[in-house]
């Protein structure tokens, strides 16, 4: 084995051939942004591919947060979870409305729906769950609340393409599911994301706020900006497209390997799938102090292997952007978490080293 850095992801991409021949069209059409045919055939494909209606492509998961909550008509407070990368805040704020922290499962490392009502105040428009890393929320309670209390939900479902729940895909809950097709995503166009909705007149709102409130005849008639995604990046949509069944199947046979090895351990815990199918597009474990975890990075460091703190810090504490509330779980679980390197690329023997350095790491 050679000591190549092994870095937490790496994207899975078709061959230089295949996107090279997708190219081609776009530039004998010389059409490279503006809802081009690439953009619409990715739509249609991922709409097909997935199970779900009207699928919104856009530039990237954080625009497609904002598309969402403003496509809504949304303000005032949105109930976000504290376990989430900041990008789920930035649009709240982007979007002039003001995150409210719950608290999450330690298990799931989701919202822990039984504490989103006490949040609830008169200026609550919506709930913003997170299905963290893949893993599927608990949709029925969280849209009960929601429909008790007459507000929105918008999932983040930035990691949950693959994800399933009773049948159907993830991204097919809520009012809206925003996802991402980022390069660290099981199925990615170098940048980009998309909005997701049942809804006719939703999906039309949004194309217009992707294109700067735009409607068919040219006209502005909303307040709208630049959400469009490119030619270029559908293109490489598609030719991935190709290949997320292998992705979707790798990733899920080397978490299994990775979860049967540390098992051994007995000293790490592993995020509970409490409901549904998750997509194994991430290997959290969690620690039993910061200590041992700062030890064990340490080591996989010094053997060119970068693991990532995710989601660290939680991220209610970024006092600079937002005013603290406490949530104790979601900070002590920040503290203790790593994500284990998971690609299509890693070797199960690769798998095997890092296992091992954890495992004697653990017993020192």
């Amino acid at each position: 084995m050679n000591n190549k850095p092994i870095f937490v992801t790496k994207p899975s991409l078709a061959s230089l051939e295949e996107y090279t021949s997708l190219l081609e069209g776009v530039w004998n059409r010389g059409i490279l942004t503006h809802n081009g045919p690439l953009v619409q055939d990715l739509e249609k494909q991922l709409e097909n591919k997935l199970n779900v209606e009207n699928f919104v492509a856009v530039n990237n998961g954080t625009i497609a947060i904002q598309m969402a909550i403003k496509a809504l008509g949304l303000q005032g407070e949105i109930i976000i979870p504290a376990f989430t990368w900041i990008a789920t805040v930035s649009a709240v704020k982007w979007e002039h409305c003001t995150p409210v922290f719950c608290d999450v499962h330690s298990n799931t490392l989701n919202i822990d729906a039984s504490k989103i009502e006490k949040l609830i105040t008169p200026k609550t428009v919506a709930i913003m769950p997170v299905h963290v890393f893949g893993n599927p929320c608990d949709v029925e309670e969280i849209e009960k609340i929601a429909k008790n209390n007459n507000l929105k939900v918008i999932y983040d479902a930035a990691h949950a393409i693959g994800s399933n729940y009773k049948g159907k895909s993830l991204l097919s809950f809520g009012d809206i599911s925003a996802t991402s097709l980022h390069a660290t995503k099981l199925l990615n166009t170098g940048e980009g994301g998309g909005c997701i909705t049942k809804s006719k007149e939703l999906r039309e709102k949004l194309e217009r706020i992707r294109f700067f409130g735009h409607d068919e005849n040219k006209d502005i008639v909303e307040d709208g900006f630049n959400g469009k995604m490119t030619e270029i990046h559908a293109a490489l949509g598609l030719a991935n497209l190709k290949y997320y069944e292998k992705v979707l199947e790798d990733r899920k046979e080397k978490y299994t390997y990775y979860k049967q090895y540390l098992s051994k351990a007995n000293k790490l815990k592993f995020q509970h799938i409490a409901r549904g199918e998750c997509n194994y597009s991430y290997f959290p474990v969690i620690f039993e102090s910061e200590k041992k975890l700062l030890e064990v990075e340490a080591s996989l460091n010094h053997h060119n292997i970068y693991p990532r703190r995710y989601f660290y810090p939680s991220v209610n504490t970024f006092v600079k952007v937002v005013s603290y509330q406490p949530c104790p779980i979601s900070e002590d679980i920040s503290l203790r978490i790593l994500c284990l390197p998971l690609y299509l690329d890693l070797t199960l023997d690769e798998i095997k080293k890092i296992c091992n350095l954890i495992i004697s790491k653990l017993s020192t």
